[in-house]
């Protein structure tokens, strides 16, 4: 049953991934004839929530992103990406080296992500798109810098957050989290850490019996006389993540090694309902 599920979605994967191609063909060839088509973002969306579906991902969504906002969300897997841009017309701050990556970099460069190099982040230069970008959908970006395994959320780069000071955006934090399907704790399997490689940990993504990933929008805020410098704002939008995920202000994140990969749980029969849950957003939590 489990073999047959994992192919089942590994063909299904394919088949997703070629439509992105050829998607990505057309819209190339439009927009060297002038012609780059208006609906990208809301087709990178529906690609975005069909991936999750194919992988077995429950999303659970707490409250909604707010127009005008830059999101700033914590980082634990590439997952991060389609789970959030499922969600909305979002566009994705990345680091250069994901352009690389084979057919996803194109992909992710087609849809409208913004790569910066490491250690040569061009604000300046970054805001007059995020600008442009700002008219059709929102940015997001995740300044850990690199990604954690999810047990709490790394300390957070303050120099990105002058885009919000540039731009006059307000900032909404993001919370994520993934758990199985089983229960309530970190699921081990959807971190992307250290030296893995996308392929190995798509592999045991597809393996996985049931994902849950929860997003937590949580409420804006604005820069203010009390709100005004790069570090400061930081330090307090980490500090509403780690609140809403429950996690001590103070803990530091484990790094498993490869030698020792996380256990691929056991199969569960179905996934239990929702619990009803509320967190200081205010927000209804909502599967997609």
């Amino acid at each position: 049953m489990e073999h047959a599920r994992s192919a089942r979605r590994l063909v299904l994967i394919l088949a997703h991934l070629g439509k992105g191609a050829t998607l990505a063909l057309y819209i190339g060839l439009l927009a060297r004839l002038g012609r780059r088509p208006t609906r990208i973002p809301d087709m990178t969306r529906r690609w975005h929530r069909r991936l999750c579906a194919i992988l077995g991902i429950r999303i659970r969504v707490f409250g909604g992103a707010q127009p005008g906002c830059l999101l700033i969300g914590n980082h634990i897997s590439w997952l991060d990406i389609p789970v959030v841009g499922a969600q909305g017309e979002i566009a994705f701050l990345s680091k250069a080296e994901v352009r690389d990556w084979p057919l996803i970099g194109w992909l992710a460069e087609t849809a409208g992500t913004l790569f910066v190099e490491r250690g040569a982040i061009r604000i300046d230069e970054i805001a007059g798109r995020l600008r442009k970008i700002g008219r059709d959908r929102t940015l997001m970006l995740f300044p850990e810098g690199t990604t954690s395994d999810g047990s709490d959320v790394l300390r957070f780069h303050p120099r990105l957050f002058a885009l919000a000071q540039e731009t006059g955006l307000m900032i909404q934090p993001v919370a994520l989290a993934y758990r199985g399907h089983a229960d309530e704790r970190p699921d081990p399997v959807a971190p992307f850490i250290g030296e893995d490689t996308l392929l190995a940990h798509l592999l045991r993504v597809i393996r996985h019996p049931g994902l849950t990933a929860e997003v937590h929008f949580l409420p804006p805020t604005a820069i203010g006389e009390d709100n005004n410098t790069r570090r400061l704002l930081a330090e307090r939008t980490r500090g509403a993540i780690v609140e809403a995920l429950g996690m001590h202000p103070d803990a530091v994140p484990r790094h498993p090694s490869r030698a020792n990969p996380a256990r691929i749980p056991d199969a569960v029969p179905a996934p239990p309902p929702a619990r009803p849950e509320s967190i200081p957003t205010g927000g209804i939590a909502h599967v997609a």
